[in-house]
C-alpha cells in the first residue's frame, strides 16, 4: 500500500490587504492633514512670502514623516495607543517604586 503525501491546502493573501496606508511614502492621514494646513496658510495670508512658506513648511513636515514611516510604518497608530495607555503602565519599574 503506498501512502499517499498529504499537501497542505495554500491560501494566497493579496499584498493589498496587509500593506500600510501610505501617501507619498508617508501615513496617508498626517500628509493630508498637514497640506491642508498648508494650503490653508496659503490661501488665508495671501502673500509670496506665505506660499514660500507654506511650500516649504510642507516639504519638510513630509520628509519627517517620510523618515518615520520608513523607520514604522504603523508609528503614529503606536503612537496613540501609547498615549492611551499612559495612566495605566507608569513609566516606572513597578507601581510600588518610592518616588
Amino acid at each position: 500500500m503506498a501512502v499517499e503525501a498529504t499537501t497542505l491546502q495554500r491560501n494566497s493573501i493579496h499584498r493589498a490587504l496587509s500593506r500600510p496606508n501610505l501617501l507619498m511614502g508617508a501615513d496617508r492621514e498626517l500628509v493630508l492633514i498637514t497640506g491642508l494646513a498648508a494650503i490653508i496658510l496659503i490661501f488665508v495670508v495671501l502673500t509670496i512670502y506665505s506660499a514660500l512658506f507654506g511650500a516649504t513648511l510642507w516639504i519638510v513636515i513630509v520628509a519627517a514623516l517620510r523618515m518615520m514611516a520608513k523607520a514604522d510604518p504603523l508609528m503614529r497608530r503606536v503612537y496613540i495607543r501609547h498615549m492611551a495607555y499612559r495612566p495605566s503602565y507608569r513609566a516606572t519599574s513597578s507601581p510600588w517604586r518610592r518616588y
